[in-house]
């Protein structure tokens, strides 16, 4: 997934927490803290992983995290190289 807007994207993930009754203040100061240092943890606070899976058959939720990294070589329109990612032996037959 890429993130086109980190400023849209912390926005929203800061009015969620902010919307949540649930959250105790400690938890919310917390929560902001965090969705404002890494767009991970902004992701994290608007999708919930369980969701994403839960209709799926044959599937049960084990556990979930979230990460980012900035991509700074990133080329859309660069031919993709398997070898590149180390999954040469994956895409064998």
């Amino acid at each position: 997934m890429e993130i086109t807007d980190t400023g849209q994207l912390t926005g929203a993930a800061l009015d969620h927490v902010d919307g949540d009754p649930s959250l105790p203040d400690e938890e919310r100061r917390q929560s902001r803290e965090t969705v404002k240092e890494d767009p991970a943890e902004a992701l994290a606070q608007l999708i919930d992983p369980f969701d994403l899976v839960n209709t799926v058959p044959g599937t049960e939720l084990a556990q979930a995290s979230w990460s980012s990294e900035e991509l700074t070589d990133y080329d859309p329109d660069a031919e993709w190289d398997a070898a590149e990612w180390d999954l040469a032996d994956d895409t064998a037959g």
